[in-house]
């Protein structure tokens, strides 16, 4: 059986099979007793694996289908978010944002709360206007945001069925300018978090957590001529990588020259491997009135990742109103960590990370590595037995269940 993208999971499954159309898809979901949708296995977990069988969506259409009216776009399931941008853009429209990687399918990136980055930017998962899914009987749902199920339903980790088609909010296309700046303090961090990340359009901050200075902070701006410094921050007098050493071919462009949405807001470009492949991924949603406390755990754990970690990464999230999303009735703040691909090591650290953050109100991220279960779990995510209440509603047998349903939900 095959692995995942980071080659940390090798999946479970009795077998893997690639329909061609929703309507074989169909057929297959009817009668099998367990499936699961796999997406690009950009997860670092078994959250996308299954006891029964895996239905790949990489063969059905992307189905590209522009509403300029309604200012939407219907998309496939199995569409990667640099297929549908590069769409979007050729007809003159873009999406509010995106993630660090074009290569992830947009139903996985959705059902799971991946998000880019931006003060009034919301998770990916926001800009879905309506979704539909294949039950258990086979039966297509469609909800759209009028539904009372609506918000529960949308980043809901393949529990609720198989996504075959979502449909997303657009607006017409911009250009965005990348300036990377070196060598911010972290006294300008904490003393005006604010001022740190509205800078930009959207903001990230890269760190090792040990230094005194944040060693990178991508600034993606929309409007006029980024400054020379950013709050004493020069500009970065090459192309740089996030990670030491890393080909810098890989990442988009920089140096404020403006360049179209889907080359800038990402991190990585669509022609190469992101990042260097062989990793671990975690990352904690913490509430925005928390973040400088959660930041100054993790500098004072700084010592103790420093030997795994390749680099870390802060980032916001708008609130908004989906029940699993980690950013649920609060801004938040994402902190990442990049680690190198060593399973003990990395699992060893998680705890202490969590005994940290969590008490602050800290989510994980559903796709990258946590060890929190159970009562942990439900105490930072405030619907998530409204959640397991839908899916054994939606899917009374646990068709679409799995291990790591299992461990966050209970069996169905």
């Amino acid at each position: 059986m095959e692995t995942n993208w980071a080659g940390n999971h090798s999946y479970r499954a009795v077998g893997v099979c690639e329909p061609a159309s929703v309507d074989e898809l169909r057929d297959v979901v009817a009668r099998e007793d367990r499936v699961r949708a796999l997406g690009s296995r950009h997860s670092f977990t078994d959250i996308g694996d299954s006891a029964g069988l895996l239905v790949s969506l990489a063969g059905l259409p992307a189905d590209v289908e522009i509403d300029p009216d309604r200012r939407q776009v219907t998309v496939g399931g199995g569409a990667r978010y640099g297929e549908v941008a590069e769409a979007l853009h050729a007809k003159g429209w873009a999406l509010a944002n995106l993630a660090s990687l074009p290569h992830i399918s947009v139903a996985g990136a959705v059902a799971t709360g991946t998000h880019g980055s931006g003060d009034r930017n919301g998770s990916l998962a926001t800009a879905v206007v309506a979704v539909e899914i294949v039950g258990p009987d086979g039966a297509i749902r469609r909800l759209t945001r009028t539904d009372p199920d609506f918000d529960g339903s949308v980043v809901a980790l393949g529990a609720l069925g198989i996504v075959v088609r979502l449909t997303l909010d657009i607006e017409p296309a911009y250009d965005v300018r990348q300036t990377v700046y070196t060598g911010l303090s972290w006294d300008a961090v904490l003393t005006d978090l604010d001022a740190v990340t509205a800078g930009a359009y959207s903001v990230s901050l890269f760190t090792d957590w040990v230094g005194d200075r944040v060693d990178q902070v991508w600034h993606k701006s929309r409007a006029g001529e980024p400054p020379a410094d950013f709050l004493g921050a020069p500009r970065a007098d090459a192309t740089r990588h996030m990670l030491a050493g890393a080909d810098v071919a890989a990442v988009t462009g920089q140096h404020g020259v403006p360049g179209p949405w889907h080359e800038r807001l990402p991190h990585f470009r669509m022609a190469f491997t992101p990042s260097r492949g062989e990793e671990l991924q975690s990352e904690y949603l913490v509430p925005r009135r928390h973040a400088a406390a959660a930041i100054t755990e993790l500098r004072r754990l700084g010592p103790r990742l420093a030997p795994v970690l390749q680099v870390g990464e802060i980032r916001t999230v708008a609130a908004d109103r989906l029940w699993l999303s980690g950013a649920y009735g609060t801004d938040a703040v994402a902190l990442h960590f990049t680690w190198v691909r060593d399973t003990p090591a990395v699992y060893a650290l998680l705890p202490a990370i969590e005994d940290a953050l969590l008490p602050l109100g800290a989510r994980p991220h559903w796709g990258k590595c946590f060890v929190a279960t159970g009562a942990a779990v439900r105490a930072v995510y405030p619907r998530l037995d409204d959640f397991a209440r839908l899916r054994d509603r939606v899917d009374p047998a646990g068709k679409f269940g799995n291990a790591f349903l299992d461990r966050v939900l209970g069996s169905a």
